[in-house]
Formats: structure tokens, sequence, C-alpha cells
């Protein structure tokens, strides 16, 4: 008997009744009629600001610009529906490029062969974030925030600096016309693409990736292998990303290790925008071409609005929130549900009605949520196994580190200096990782880290400019700034459902912006004199603010194991629905863990301010990875719920003893990338491990 083939619109929706499969169409056209009508208004917009209105030359700006995002869009966006994400779009995008500038010749066999090899690279790329997410089962998220350094670090080496340049045929092929004053050649590249994605999206692998997108359990069910489908749509991701990045030099015709690292967060916009979801099985590569074309309008309008281009980062991150918002009214979303559950109550107000009892103690707390608190608590007895086993990794590769650069330097080594320098260097890894440790635990991530410590930085050397008594009020409100951004971000998160990594995704965009603003791209005003006494004086030989990180890591620590607040934190990590039932207040909890993370952040950025004595617009920037590296080399699972401050505190002395090390080596800045990188994916690859036994 024969059996009907499954369109890909209902994939993961086997047998469904047919008014279900009406609306669920209707909801994915209305995102493609949203997304066209958000492009219609920016270039109703756009046009207002052109004095001879919008002309050819125009069209054909646009479609230059736009072109390298809607391709790398579209691979972010099949990435999406096959329920993933890529962090490495960027890094990417800049591999190609280089490989292109500094290898491709002037013939057109060279240029056809060395643009096919800046697409497989791309490909490669994918298909090594597809091992690790789907063979080693780790989070998408660090596996391929990891890759992204580990290919920046690979893109340095090729390309050291910005130069180089391409055959001048190569760039008219691509980024010329292709019907002189009638069609620009990037639409047509623009076609093709959507021709190809068009041909996948109704093949059997385009049906398969959104039916595993949308249940993975089913999908299987029907005999679909989820394994090698997930891998295929990070291996197409990537083809699309190096796409991107041969089309970026066609236009540009040089060369830039660093070309794709400020798209990342346009990429996800423009996919947003276009209607596609984050969890999988929805949305379509139309919408992200027509959401990076949204992106490019809203860029030229701001240009010819005359409006700083450090408001850009800003725009682009509050579309970003916006968009997820707006997706999030979608049906059966964690908001519509909030509001109907307002709405619900607002009815039975005044009813006899049982009223949810808050967890105000430990006998709150069910006992499945106290058996996980056990367990990442203060270890019962001195030696206990499971405490062992989650800390001592950490302190183990501590010592070996030590030990192999006493070994490589004996002729220069001092203990005393060493452990004074790897004390000091590791305080601010200590003070980030509590803050994106809690959030981690709660089964989370805040990517507004980096931004949050620069614009710290920024504002308190601009409000205190090496003043004392300026300093005892700009501090605090440099320390109360880090918390606003931390409560928005939980309310993003849990009023508002947004995903926690596009919501602080979207933030640290913001954060930039509003840095380069209060700035004006150049920070000005020194540290104050006490501020830098803390932080590289001396009592006694010893460096005054390490003391305060010794009281630091005691009070986090009690903080997170022996109070009623890290109990409902490791709850919340392990299984958000039980410690709700369980009556632990979700939301408050969640809001005060993004509000600490916005704290340690800030904290951090005063720090560094004591210790350079200034400011820099990204002196965030290195703690991105590093944030969430030592969280996870100290132990600590990146799905929540499981981990202990101490091995997080473990993790920040070995990376920065690592890093000490590398420093010493004639290894260059580039190879560091790639190395810490390797280390975050071996640390991941040991804690799932350890997490199945």
């Amino acid at each position: 008997m024969r059996t009907q083939s499954i369109p890909h619109e209902r994939a993961g929706v086997f047998n469904a009744p047919l008014n279900w499969h009406g609306r669920y169409v209707l909801a994915r056209h209305a995102s493609l009629l949203i997304a066209g009508g958000v492009l219609a208004a920016a270039f109703l917009l756009l046009n207002l600001y052109l004095a001879n209105g919008f002309g050819y030359d125009d069209l054909a700006s646009t479609a230059a610009g736009a072109t390298a995002l809607a391709l790398a869009a579209m691979g972010q966006t099949i990435v999406i529906i096959g329920g993933g994400l890529d962090l490495s779009a960027g890094a990417v995008i800049s591999l190609a490029n280089a490989l292109v500038v500094t290898q491709m010749g002037p013939s057109a066999g060279s240029q056809i062969a060395w643009s096919v090899v800046g697409i497989l690279a791309g490909g490669g790329i994918g298909a090594v974030n597809g091992f690790f997410v789907v063979k080693l089962k780790l989070q998408p998220v660090v596996v391929t925030l990891a890759t992204m350094f580990i290919t920046q670090g690979t893109t340095l080496l090729i390309l050291r600096q910005p130069g180089g340049s391409v055959p001048a045929e190569f760039s008219s092929v691509l980024a010329g016309d292709a019907l002189g004053g009638w069609m620009p050649m990037p639409l047509v590249v623009i076609g093709v693409a959507l021709l190809i994605w068009a041909w996948i999206r109704n093949s059997r692998l385009g049906m398969q990736i959104y039916a595993v997108g949308s249940d993975e359990s089913a999908a299987g069910l029907k005999g679909i292998c989820v394994t090698k489908t997930r891998f295929l749509g990070f291996v197409l991701g990537g083809c699309f990303y190096g796409a991107a990045g041969v089309f970026l030099t066609a236009q540009t015709g040089s060369g830039d290790p660093l070309i794709g690292a400020s798209m990342l967060l346009p990429i996800f916009v423009a996919s947003v925008l276009g209607g596609t979801p984050l969890g999988g099985g929805r949305g379509g590569c139309v919408g992200s071409v027509l959401g990076a074309f949204t992106v490019t309008l809203i860029a030229n309008i701001l240009l010819l609005a005359d409006v700083s281009t450090y408001f850009s980062t800003v725009v682009e991150g509050g579309v970003l929130i916006a968009a997820m918002i707006g997706n999030s009214l979608m049906e059966d979303s964690v908001l519509k549900r909030g509001l109907k559950n307002i709405f619900a109550r607002r009815k039975t107000q005044g009813r006899s009605a049982v009223k949810p009892v808050i967890a105000a103690s430990h006998e709150d707390i069910s006992k499945p949520a106290l058996k996980l608190f056990k367990q990442n608590g203060w270890p019962s007895r001195s030696w206990d196994t499971a405490f062992i086993k989650l800390v001592g990794p950490a302190y183990v590769g501590l010592v070996l580190i030590a030990l192999l650069t006493a070994v490589l330097f004996r002729s220069s080594f001092q203990v005393g200096d060493y452990v004074g320098s790897v004390l000091m260097l590791s305080a601010f890894l200590i003070v980030l990782a509590a803050g994106q440790g809690a959030v981690i635990v709660s089964g989370g991530l805040d990517l507004s880290v980096p931004n949050a410590i620069s614009l710290a930085g920024v504002l308190l050397t601009g409000l205190a400019d090496g003043s004392n008594s300026a300093a005892l009020w700009a501090v605090p409100l440099v320390l109360g700034a880090g918390v606003l951004i931390g409560v928005l971000n939980g309310v993003g998160v849990h009023l508002l459902g947004i995903s926690p990594f596009l919501m602080t995704l979207g933030m640290n965009g913001v954060l930039q912006g509003l840095t380069l603003v209060f700035s004006n791209g150049s920070p000005t005003g020194l540290a104050p004199p006490a501020l830098r006494w803390l932080m590289t004086g001396h009592i006694g030989g010893v460096i005054p603010v390490l003391p305060m990180i010794g009281i630091f890591i005691l009070v986090v620590t009690a903080l997170f194991h022996r109070t009623v607040y890290g109990r409902r934190l490791f709850s919340i990590g392990s299984n958000a629905i039980a410690a709700r039932f369980a009556a632990v207040p979700v939301g408050r909890t969640l809001i005060q863990t993004y509000a600490f993370s916005g704290l340690c952040a800030a904290l951090v950025g005063v720090m560094s301010v004591g210790f350079t004595g200034q400011a820099f617009n990204d002196m965030g920037e290195p703690y991105l990875l590093t944030s969430i590296a030592v969280v996870v080399v100290g132990g600590t699972l990146m799905s929540g719920g499981k981990g202990h401050y101490l091995g997080m505190v473990g993790g920040a002395l070995m990376l920065t003893a690592l890093a000490t090390l590398l420093s010493g080596t004639t290894l260059p800045p580039a190879a560091r990338n790639v190395i810490y990188g390797l280390v975050v994916l071996a640390a991941v690859i040991g804690m799932r491990d350890r997490s199945r036994r």
C-alpha cells in the first residue's frame, strides 16, 4: 500500500487534526507577512529620506550590503529549524574571507576553486559543530562558542591583519551588475540561494529537518535518522556561512580576519525578524532574507538621518528583543500563556481560591530538590567522593599546569611571584564566575557580560575621572547599573519568555552601543587613586584586593550552598517545572540570579579600571569565552542543576595559570584562542561523561 508523503509544514505534527494544521500554516505565513510588512515600512521610511526617491543605484547598494547577511542568516535559519543554534557563524565568514584573499589567483579556475574551498571550509566547521552536538550530545551554545574561538584563532594565523586583495573580475562577477542598469548581481546571488533552499526544503532532507526540529522523538518514531539529519543541518548552515564570506570578499575586494565578528548579532536579528523562533521546526529562509534587507535598510535610514553609527548596535539589539517578544505572542508561547493566566486570575479575584504557597524555608522545598541540594552543598565528609569528583579536576589541572610552568621556566620561576600573579589575575574571573555560574546553574546563559563590563568601566572613569570623592557615589551607581541590566535580562527571560541566549545577546548589543554613545567612541577619565591602590598597592606584601576576594569566595559559597536561595537555584536548574510544583518562586529567583550576574559583571568592570587605570570600549571582550569556560572547567553542567562554586574558583585559577604559561611561550595570541577553545570542549566532554555515569 502506498503511503502519502508528508509535506514539511506538517513535519513533527504527524496525524494532527486538519484544523490544527490550518492554524499552524496560517501562523507560519503570518510570520512571513509580518516580515514583509516590516521590510515595506523600512523601505517607505528610507524613501522619504532620499531626495530623488529609491533608484537603481540605491537598489544595487542595498542589495550588495544585504547579501552577505542574507546568506549567513539563511544558514543560521537552517540550523535553528533543525533544533540548534550556531555562534560560530561570524568566525566562519572571517575564515572564508581569509582563505580567499590569501590563496586566490588571477585565473578563472583559481577563482572558482577557492570560492568552493571557502564554502566547503564553512561546511567543515559545521561538521565539527554537528559532531560534538549530535554525536556527543553537547550543548550547541558552548560547542559553537568554543569553535568560534578556535576558528577565529585559525583565521588570525592565516591572515594576521587586514590586507590583501582579490582580482577585480571576481568582484565584478559577484558584486557587479547582472544586467546593466536593470539587475544587480547580488540579487541574482540571493535568487540562486533561495532556489537552493527551495530544493532543500521540498526534498526529503528538508522535511526531515523540519520534523526533527519540531519533535525529535516523533521524528525518530517515524524512522527518521535524527543524528544524521541534525548533523547535515549544521553542515548546510556552515556552507551558507562560507558562501557569505566568499561574497563579502568579492564585495569588499580585500581581507580582514575580523570581518565577520560584528555580524553575529545582525544574523540572529535577520533570522528572528524573518519569523524563525528559537526551538526548531518552524520558519524559513525567505523570511530571513527579508529580515536581512530590513536590517540593512534600517542601517541606511540611521545613516541618512545623521544618527551616530554608535547607535547601530543599540538598534540591532533592540530590534532582536522586540522581534522575540513578537514571536512570544504566537500560539502556545510562554508570554501568551502568562497573559492568559493573568486575565484568568483577574476573573477569579475575590472568589474563594487556594493561594499558592511561597517557599520561605528549606521545608517548603520538595524532597527531590532537597536531595539535589545535598549533592551540590557542603560535603558531608571531608573526603566526600561526589564532591571531589565535581570540584577536584580543576585543582588537579591547576597543579599540573603550575608544575609544567616551573619546569619550562625554572631559571626565572619564583614561587612567591608566581602564586601572587595567578591569584591577582584570577580575581576577575573568580568574581565573574559567581554571576555567570549562578545563571548557568539555573539553566540559562548570560552573553551580556562582555559589554556590561565595558559599560561599567567607561561609566566609572567618565563619572569619577580620577576623583576619590566622586568615586563614593560613582561606584555604587555603576554597580546599580549592573543590577538593572541583570534585572532587564531576567524580566525578558522569565516574564517575556525570551530565550536566555537571544535576550542576553540582544542586551549585549544594546550595551555595546550605549558604551560607544557615552564615551563618544573614545573613553576619557582615569581611575580614582583609592581604587588603583586597592587593585595594585601592597600591605605587608599583599595586594589589598586579595583578602577581599577571599571573603567574596566564602560569602558566595555560603550563598550557593547554604541558603534557601541556593536550594531554589539548583532545583530550578535541575527541573524548573518540578520546582514550580514544589512552590519554588521560579520567576523571582531567576530575576534575582540575572541581577546577581549583572552585579558581578559591573564589579569586574570596576576592578579592571582599578587595575589598568583607565577604561576601554572593548575591555570586556576577552571575558566572553572565559566567563563560561571557568564555570565549565570548574565542573558545572551547562544544562544546569549541578555544580559547585569552589569548583568554579578552581576553574578560574586553572585558566589563569594556563594563560600565564602561554604568555611565556612564543605562541602567537591567535594560537591561545585555539587552545582556550579546545580546553572548553575537553571540559564539556568530560562533564558529559561524568553526568552519564
